[in-house]
């Protein structure tokens, strides 16, 4: 890490700061994960105003490069995970692409009747039975995503856990149900995550979440299953290509 900034220099000092934290990064000196120096500690190596030192932090905060964490400081941030909005997507495949180990944890698996609100999703009348499966998918043991998929009992008479440890969830429904999921639709809008989600998550309520709901049909367009999600908006980002 350099030790010193040009007060004589055109460029900000909050700027040559950043650009020091930035460069302490990518040589390897602090990696995803390290705490980095205090506010103060700044200050005193580089002779320079809180303010700079809280505008270099923020900007570093607010493009994801750096994390603070409330009562015990500031850190690098592990790099985010990208998934891809092109046709079907596999969390397990994603998270192996970056060179991750995915594993679902199974929180719930029941049976319920839905009400209206559910019903309009699935297009299924009220108080029909659907399954409902909870899952909390992890990356190298870190927790990314709470899911709840519904699955309308008339398609899918079941789902057992220890299906789940061999098969996901769309094969499970090709290998023991003859269900072949074709296409699917899904929205996302960015949301607050609340205390039971962020215990679950790992994080604390109100960090930014993404919230996403799939919507998924067979070949002859029945909806087979309603999902909805919280992502960590910290550790995943989506991408797409325009051509």
């Amino acid at each position: 890490m350099r030790k010193s900034l040009d007060h004589k220099s055109f460029v900000p000092l909050y700027h040559q700061l950043k650009e020091i934290i930035e460069r302490t990064i990518e040589t390897g000196e602090w990696n995803p994960g390290d705490k980095i120096l205090s506010e103060n500690e700044f200050r005193e190596l580089y002779e320079v105003s809180r303010n700079t030192v809280q505008k270099a932090i923020d900007e570093l905060v607010q493009e994801g490069v750096l994390e603070r964490k409330q009562g015990r400081g500031t850190f690098v941030s592990k790099p985010k995970i990208d998934q891809p909005l092109i046709g079907f997507y596999s969390f397990s495949k994603v998270i192996s692409s970056q060179g991750m180990v995915s594993k679902d944890i199974i929180l719930d698996i029941q049976t319920e009747q839905v009400h209206y609100n559910l019903a309009q999703e699935l297009q299924i009348a009220n108080n029909e039975e659907v399954i409902s499966l909870k899952r909390l998918r992890t990356a190298n043991g870190e927790p990314i995503i709470l899911e709840t998929s519904y699955l309308p009992k008339k398609y899918v008479s079941e789902i057992k856990k220890q299906d789940l440890d061999t098969y996901s969830l769309y094969d499970l429904l090709e290998k023991k149900h003859d269900v072949f999921v074709v296409k699917a639709k899904e929205t996302f809008e960015p949301v607050l995550v609340r205390e039971e989600e962020g215990e679950l998550l790992e994080v604390e309520a109100g960090s930014p979440g993404l919230l996403l709901d799939r919507i998924a049909y067979d070949l002859d367009g029945n909806i087979i299953e309603y999902c909805r999600s919280i992502v960590r908006g910290d550790r995943c980002r989506f991408y797409t290509e325009l051509l």
